[in-house]
């Protein structure tokens, strides 16, 4: 703005008022800017000239429209008086008097720095400085003012002060706007470092104007990350301001306007300038926030150097209070009891990639919704495709498994943190968009780990946008949309532009003759990998077999389980009682967890029977032990009978679950006729690598061995050539891992418990030896040495016809013997009837072909073990007949219980 000054005065003036006020604004050398306290709202303004003094006239940029206007310059010193003023009056409280009001509103007088006449005058203070001139026309000599500003005058010019020196005292402003032009580049070229500036203008809450110091240039800057109200202009040129948009105006003028900031230039986006303005006493874009006068916005957000947490945290600040601009807001999480905001839940199942459903502590089931992400899907065209195919949208649509299986593997059985964010109202269809159920939309940590934010970053899911004035959203938006933004830039999963991955998976469901392909494979292959991907019932599953990569139905073996209601051509089936807890049971215990699966057979309608183990845990077993299945009259062949047996008993007697109305039937007395079975006799060779304490053994088939070899070189080369990173494998139980023993050497073994990284139970999976180690000494397992590539070598083996002393002493001397014996050397092994646990077997040695069993029984180390079957108690009458030489444990005469198994009474 140009300089105005007064005419010196012509007549004695009256006393004028004194009036005070705070200096918002300095114009130019000799015209301020003074505003009143705000009550209510914005104070009134008013401009006040220095009078009797004259000082360079400021630039003026020329009137739009106005073709014959042109642009002017600073005037030599009229920059450096407009500084003087602004260093000492901006935010001051000032008093003046007005001495003259011109017939256009002009006011004109004397300003003094404080609260009275006593303080600091500002147009002596000018002339003094050699900044301004003395308007000496009409000087009358009565007028004591005045002449001390002519005494001033003459002293700063002897001093040579100001534009009385010899030099410039001119200084060129020059507008980014047109002077630059690529705005972009100059922003970039600052790499976001602070530069000094004066705030020039407030246009609004959260747009300025800068001068940029030391290079002048005035630049227009808005402040990252936020919107303040607005000012709209109409056709006819007013403005109407929106709601608290003047509030929001004079609270960034009074702190920030015409004083010495740093601002932070942070990106260019379509020729708009977003920045940061630091001041020592706070932060404006903050304090915006959190007083009401401004919303986040996420546009801008992503540029805001200083930390998006504390802006949001800002902003919630203010709508948690309702100031200002949030009066009428209404949180999406309201209407919800703080214990439905925030809980700890276990993860059951994972539904889709942005689905889940939890348990909570009461018991109770919830589906869960991760906010603000949307999971994989198909785009345009490709929806229509292959509409008669039998589509699958977890293998075909691109990422959806990957997606899922993140999720599965991170979180299944898992106890999560949730964070309700909002609850998305049920919506009902429309054209060509589905219903939707209201969902509970939350953010799910694990481990203080953002599971929709790992899942957004590695490319297998993207972040919905919302409007502006949307604030149902994920309270972790910002961290989201960073997320985004680096799995685009690394090209990861959905932003890849590599070729998508196929699932070719084959369901043989129900298909029996896939399934009669399918099943000698997998008998061969003894226990598989499975996930479990449904579950029908207690006892029906349907199963991913990844190494396969079918899907099929399996039913658990040597179980009866109650029948769930289901639909029949005759009607609905109704359920049998306990069927609902059933699979309620099953699936807490199994649903999408990996588990193992012994195929024996299958039915007529395609479905595989067999085990399934999780843990450790056979689930036909658990399901007996629970009171929630009987045992079926095919378990009878297995190797689980007895244990199946010895549950379900246990269960009848406590009278539980589907025992409760069970009442013991009176014995009858029936004779089973069966042809006699014979002893086989098939002995293999073995090499005994390890015998444990309850003298059961681990053997390997003397077969096998050189292939074990071979593995055993080819996995100690490549750990040669690509040593593991110590301490990079985190231990769980049931994994398999390579560990390295205490020769030094590495070999495959199965975690068996975690103590502490320190402390890891490891099974040697080829040699059945057990040790305590530190996780540093441990490794992943390469899938080339799975033991898909090659089962485990030890086999678990125990001696049959034979019972182990109870007494500890006794039986750690039969150990010792057996250790000594044939511990690290060749023997022949045949199979005489399954157990519990393991195969029973006689063993030969290697060179002598002597029973070791019988061996034992003579010595008087072992008692017999009369069996049942004919068969076999023939074998133990004629081979293990034993004197009475009572040797050893019998040289105190038969210590037996009369209710051992020869007594008639079976434990």
């Amino acid at each position: 703005m140009a300089s105005v000054s007064a005419p010196a005065q012509t007549a004695p003036a009256q006393t004028a008022p004194l009036q005070r006020g705070i200096v918002k604004m300095v114009l130019s050398g000799c015209a301020i800017i003074v505003r009143g306290q705000p009550r209510g709202g914005p104070p009134p303004e008013r401009q006040i000239n220095l009078s009797n003094i004259r000082t360079g006239a400021m630039a003026r940029r020329a009137a739009q429209g106005q073709p014959d206007t042109k642009d002017t310059p600073d005037e030599p010193w009229a920059f450096q008086a407009r500084e003087f003023l602004r260093k000492k009056l901006i935010g001051k409280e000032v008093c003046f008097t007005v001495e003259i009001k011109t017939s256009l509103g002009r006011e004109y007088g004397m300003v003094y720095l404080g609260k009275d006449t006593s303080g600091e005058n500002i147009a002596e203070s000018l002339v003094n400085e050699g900044l301004a001139t003395v308007r000496r026309e009409g000087i009358r000599g009565n007028n004591p003012e005045q002449a001390r500003l002519c005494e001033l005058e003459d002293q700063s010019k002897a001093s040579k002060k100001g534009m009385w020196s010899e030099g410039g005292g001119t200084h060129t402003i020059r507008d980014i706007k047109y002077t630059i032009e690529n705005p972009r580049n100059f922003v970039d070229s600052l790499h976001q470092k602070p530069i000094n500036a004066i705030i020039e203008h407030v246009r609004d809450g959260s747009v300025v104007r800068a001068l940029l110091l030391p290079d002048y240039y005035l630049v227009t800057v808005m402040l990252s990350g936020i919107k303040c109200p607005t000012f709209k202009r109409e056709a006819d040129g007013t403005e109407t301001p929106e709601p608290f948009a003047a509030e929001a105006k004079f609270f960034t003028e009074s702190r920030l306007l015409q004083r010495d900031v740093q601002i932070i230039l942070e990106s260019c986006p379509n020729q708009v300038i977003l920045g940061t303005i630091l001041h020592p006493n706070g932060n404006i874009t903050e304090l915006l926030l959190k007083e009401g006068f401004a919303r986040c916005v996420d546009w801008s957000m992503a540029v805001y150097t200083q930390g998006a947490e504390k802006l949001r945290a800002a902003e919630r600040s203010a709508k948690e209070r309702k100031v200002r601009i949030w009066k009428d807001y209404v949180a999406p999480t309201a209407n919800l009891d703080q214990k439905d905001r925030q809980f700890v839940a276990k993860v059951m199942q994972v539904i889709n990639a942005d689905a889940m459903v939890v348990k909570l502590n009461s018991g109770e089931y919830k589906t869960i919704h991760l906010s603000s992400i949307r999971p994989p899907r198909i785009e345009g065209e490709e929806k229509n495709k292959d509409k008669d195919k039998r589509f699958r949208p977890l293998y075909d649509i691109p990422y959806m498994f990957e997606a899922r299986e993140f999720l599965r593997k991170k979180l299944i059985g898992k106890k999560v943190n949730v964070t309700v964010d909002y609850i998305r109202a049920a919506t009902g269809p429309g054209e060509g968009t589905p219903a939707f159920a209201e969902r509970t939309c939350a953010t799910v940590t694990i481990g203080g780990i953002n599971i929709a934010e790992a899942l957004v970053s590695k490319g297998l899911a993207t972040v919905i946008r919302y409007r502006q004035d949307d604030d149902q959203r994920s309270s972790h938006y910002d961290e989201l949309l960073a997320a985004e933004a680096r799995a685009i830039k690394n090209g990861k999963g959905l932003h890849s532009k590599k070729e998508v991955p196929i699932h070719r998976v084959a369901d043989i469901s129900g298909e029996t003759q896939k399934a009669k392909q399918f099943l000698p494979f997998l008998q061969r292959a003894g226990r598989s990998e499975a996930v479990v991907e449904y579950v029908f019932s207690g006892s029906r599953l349907k199963l991913y077999m990844p190494k396969e990569t079918c899907l099929i139905t399996f039913l658990l073996a040597g179980i009866e389980c109650p029948r769930s209601s289901r639909n029949l051509p005759g009607g609905i089936q109704v359920a049998e009682p306990f069927s609902d807890e059933a699979m309620l049971f099953t699936k807490e215990l199994v649903l999408q967890r990996e588990v193992e699966v012994e195929v024996e057979s299958m039915d007529k309608a395609g479905n595989f029977i067999g085990w399934l183990h999780i843990e450790g845990v056979n689930l036909s077993v658990a399901l007996v032990e629970n009171a929630l299945s009987k045992v079926h009259f095919t378990a009878e062949r297995s190797a689980y009978y007895k244990t199946l047996v010895t549950a379900e008993e246990a269960c009848r007697q406590r009278k539980e679950k589907i025992w409760a109305n069970y009442e013991e039937k009176p014995v009858e007395e029936v004779v089973h006729l069966s042809e006699e079975k014979e002893r086989v006799a098939n002995y293999r060779p073995v090499y005994v690598t390890e015998i444990a304490d309850t003298l059961h053994f681990y053997a390997q088939d003397v077969e096998t061995g050189g292939q074990l070899e071979s593995l055993m070189e080819t996995m100690r080369a490549e750990i040669a050539a690509h040593p593991p990173v110590e301490g990079s494998y985190s231990a769980r139980r049931g994994d398999y891992c390579l560990a390295k023993f205490a020769d030094g050497e590495w070999y495959r073994a199965r975690v068996e418990k975690v103590e502490s990284p320190a402390k890891v139970h490891v099974f040697y999976i080829d040699y059945g030896n057990r040790e305590v180690v530190s996780s540093t000494r441990l490794a992943a397992m390469p899938p080339a040495f799975s033991t898909r590539t090659l089962p485990a070598q030890a086999t678990e083996y125990t001696f049959a016809f034979i019972q182990v002393p109870q007494d500890e002493d006794a039986r750690a001397d039969v150990v010792d013997c057996v250790v000594r014996d044939i511990q690290n050397s060749q023997c022949m092994l045949n199979v005489e009837y399954s157990g519990a646990t393991c195969p029973h077997v006689t063993l030969l040695f290697g060179d002598t072909k002597e029973d070791v069993g019988l061996g034992l029984v003579k010595e008087g180390l072992v008692m017999v073990d009369v069996r049942k079957e004919k068969h076999l108690q023939k074998m133990v009458r004629d081979k293990y007949g034993v004197d009475d030489g009572r040797l050893n444990i019998w040289r105190y005469g038969d210590f037996r219980a009369d209710d051992a198994d020869e007594f008639g009474y079976s434990r």
